[in-house]
């Protein structure tokens, strides 16, 4: 018997913000792709993983850390990452009038968007593991299974984030808790294929 091909489309920084809101720090050296295996059933099989971000740009030591994180994501196989970017906004106080720049991750939930309807035209996929609980994705998934009649979406909510109309748009919906998490985060010490050791985060422990 065929085993079901998944592929798993993650939201980097909806996965983040849910971890910073429960304070677990200690998940943030995650290995995305042993906990999007750890979420499968049996007979179903991770063909590949497909990872969205956008790189910091201010905030030298935020920028450092999310690079080393960035290169250990990149020793993985069957392993993708696409990239948004930052949109910065200018706040002003209506109380002193006062200005201060805020930022805004773009393009994520497009990129997912087009990888994941490209992904089931191409028949690359059996089922998609979507790794989010951004709103934003209920028109791709409603997409995917319109237009698609094989194939299934299954939604796995970060921790502290919950969409009622994303999980009821998808085939099917689950929780990442921490006991997944725990199981699946880079050795402290992570050699690169050139030899060069990466080390986690001291502030991550």
């Amino acid at each position: 018997m065929t085993a079901e091909r998944i592929i798993a489309y993650i939201d980097g920084y909806n996965l983040y913000y849910g971890l910073r809101e429960k304070g677990w720090k200690w998940a943030y050296w995650l290995d995305v792709q042993a906990m999007a295996t750890a979420l499968l059933k049996p007979g179903q099989t991770l063909v590949l993983t497909k990872y969205f971000t956008s790189v910091i740009k201010r905030l030298e030591d935020r920028r450092r850390r999310q690079a080393t994180y960035l290169e250990a994501l990149q020793t993985l196989t069957r392993f993708e990452i696409y990239y948004g970017h930052f949109l910065a906004d200018t706040i002003t106080c209506r109380a002193c009038g006062a200005t201060h720049d805020t930022y805004h991750e773009k393009v994520t939930d497009v990129n997912i968007a087009v990888q994941m309807i490209a992904d089931a035209y191409r028949d690359r996929f059996d089922t998609a593991l979507l790794v989010s609980a951004d709103s934003d994705l209920v028109s791709p998934v409603t997409a995917v299974r319109q237009l698609f009649a094989d194939k299934r979406v299954v939604v796995a909510l970060p921790p502290a984030r919950w969409s009622k109309t994303l999980s009821q748009a998808a085939n099917g919906y689950l929780h990442i808790g921490p006991n997944t998490l725990s199981k699946c985060l880079f050795p402290d010490q992570l050699r690169k294929p050139d030899g060069f050791v990466l080390h986690r985060p001291a502030e991550w422990h």
